[in-house]
């Protein structure tokens, strides 16, 4: 591939948070990325570290073809660069990979500039434009296995013609794929996608990337894990790809097989055929997309499994067959005001279900919601067990809302778990285990703290599994378990707050933070706590010490993230107590 750009440009004098990139990418294709520097919040609300992008391409055989459009922040920068590249009128096709509105922002833009445009998009991506853009265009609905012949490009005789591949789920319902034998380069939006903006066009730092890579995954792309392996099923039939130009984030180039790989791996791991909780929205209305995401999120951090689906696009069969299957269904509130089709699908739906099914309500915060407690007491009385209580949401959702949300599907996976969990603890040997609990530990509460105002997110957790791990500069490591609500406070380039508790004063804290919490709850209720002392979190007014740590790497292993951090500064409040010591009998449990 080469990295040459006939146009490099950086249109970002008025606005240097956005910018944009065009650079060719193989014969006859460019790319046009937009690049969001300071982008924070994404999705389901999870921060964004390292900023994002939004890629779309020009494919220029005999005809032109567009591949996605970019976020209308970026309209005026866009639009001008892509006329320096190609007459919006000679554009023949608009390829609609998904219609998230970050990739299809501009898509009445390029309308105005030409109505003669057909898109090509998923039977779904054409129902949603068609609500979107509220004017008429041509448009043909595609699946897996049709092509668009684009013709050999006159200059070099390159003859592009595309395959589409069908990619429900990754992440929303109306994904497709698109492969151009004539570069051999694999369309995917979303999927294999990175929320990363750098000016690097290509994988060059893998090191660098993984870890947004891995946190991309786990967000977006875990809670539908089967829906993934469908699709890496379905390009391995695809000749040699040589790139992976994916929406968000430096294109796959250089380390495809690890990416490929690394998708594979995740998803088999989350994808064992185990019992699964069939989380349920209605694409497109509400906050139902995001919030249904953060309740699977929270369920795949307690290692259970999954099933995003969207009962206004799934076929009825198929809807029928994963609510009968599945073990607990969580539903949204839906529209008072359903139309017929709508209707037909929650009738499944509830048709589907079976007594001893666990069930699940959220709001999905619409326009015209039926009441929560309506479709609550309608679930009971077709006797099904509640999961959780009502998700209730009383203002626009903002982070604290998905916490909660996320907490929820914590709690969904654990009790999903329970028998297993269980079987495993007793199929450990007995002295193997009674000697590993002799490891001994401190006790320490960590707490985290992000944002502000309404945006703030707080967090804590006792803690004995901790180290010192590195003199100059001086680090530490702590064991956080995967499904601990506070992980998601604890990323690469996060901060957090190591409290160290006292061997006579620590009982009071022990209890507090050891204990359940519902979703959403305040852990630090009834607790004095010392704010703006540390960066990183809350300090406990009664922790013998406090360290404030900055997230510089992350170790995975089977049940925690073991992270490595370095102490930015402390302090102590007593130089002659001693440090309150944990002892277990065995290492099955804390």
């Amino acid at each position: 591939m080469s990295n040459n750009s006939e146009t490099d440009t950086d249109d970002s004098q008025d606005n240097p948070k956005l910018s944009l990139q065009c650079k060719v990418i193989a014969k006859n294709t460019t790319t046009f990325r937009s690049l969001d520097w300071e982008r924070s919040r994404f999705d389901i609300e999870f921060g964004l570290r390292n900023g994002t992008t939004y890629n779309s391409f020009i494919i220029e055989g005999k005809q032109i073809a567009l591949i996605d459009t970019s976020h209308e922040k970026f309209q005026e920068l866009w639009l001008k660069v892509l006329r320096k590249k190609v007459d919006p009128k000679n554009i023949n096709y608009l390829i609609v990979s998904h219609t998230e509105p970050d990739h299809s922002g501009l898509i009445s833009d390029i309308l105005e500039l030409n109505s003669e445009i057909e898109i090509y998009g998923s039977k779904v991506a054409i129902q949603f434009l068609e609500n979107q853009v509220h004017k008429p265009f041509k448009s043909k609905a595609i699946k897996t296995g049709d092509e668009l012949d684009l013709g050999r490009n006159e200059s070099n005789g390159i003859h592009h013609k595309l395959e589409f591949i069908s990619a429900p789920n990754l992440h929303w319902p109306d994904t497709i794929f698109s492969f151009d034998y004539g570069t051999n380069i694999l369309y995917t939006c979303d999927a294999f996608g990175l929320h990363y903006c750098t000016e690097d066009l290509l994988d060059v730092k893998p090191e660098v990337i993984e870890p947004d890579f891995r946190y991309y995954y786990d967000c977006l792309m875990g809670p539908n894990a089967r829906s993934v392996i469908q699709a890496l099923k379905r390009i391995k039939k695809l000749p040699d790809i040589k790139t992976i130009a994916v929406g968000h984030g430096p294109l796959l180039h250089h380390n495809i097989d690890l990416w490929l790989k690394n998708y594979y791996e995740w998803s088999n791991q989350l994808n064992t055929g185990e019992e699964y909780a069939a989380i349920c929205y209605i694409s497109q209305y509400g906050f139902c997309d995001r919030l249904s995401q953060s309740i699977a999120l929270g369920a795949n951090k307690a290692d259970a499994q999954v099933q995003l689906i969207d009962i206004r696009a799934t076929d009825a069969q198929e809807l029928s067959a994963l609510i009968g299957d599945a073990k607990a269904i969580i539903v949204p509130t839906w529209p008072n005001n359903a139309n017929s089709e709508l209707q037909s699908s929650l009738g499944t739906l509830l048709a589907a279900l079976k007594p001893k099914q666990w069930i699940g309500v959220y709001e999905s915060y619409g326009d015209s919601d039926e009441p929560i407690d309506v479709i609550a007491n309608q679930l009971r009385g077709l006797g099904q067990k509640e999961v959780f209580s009502p998700l209730r949401i009383r203002d626009t959702p903002d982070a604290n809302t998905f916490q909660r949300f996320e907490e929820a599907g914590t709690d969904l996976g654990q009790l999903l778990n329970r028998k297993k969990n269980i079987a495993t603890i007793k199929s450990f040997d007995g002295d193997l285990m009674k000697a590993i609990g002799r490891i001994s530990g401190g006790l320490y509460v960590v707490t985290a703290s992000q944002g502000e105002g309404s945006e703030n997110r707080r967090g804590a957790m006792v803690a004995s599994w901790v180290s010192q791990a590195s003199f100059n500069p001086p680090g530490l490591t702590v064991a956080v378990a995967k499904d601990r609500a506070i992980e998601t406070l604890m990323h690469v380039g996060d901060r957090f707050v190591l409290n160290v508790l006292e061997e006579n004063n620590y009982q009071k804290l022990f209890r507090q933070f050891l204990k359940r919490f519902p979703p959403g709850a305040d852990r630090f209720k009834g607790i004095n706590i010392m704010n703006n002392v540390a960066k990183g979190g809350p300090v406990l007014s009664d922790a013998l010490a406090y360290l404030d740590c900055f997230v510089k790497q992350r170790l995975e292993t089977s049940d925690h993230w073991v992270i490595y951090a370095l102490v930015e500064h402390g302090n102590i409040s007593n130089t002659e107590a001693k440090t309150a010591v944990h002892h277990r009998k065995v290492g099955t449990s804390y």
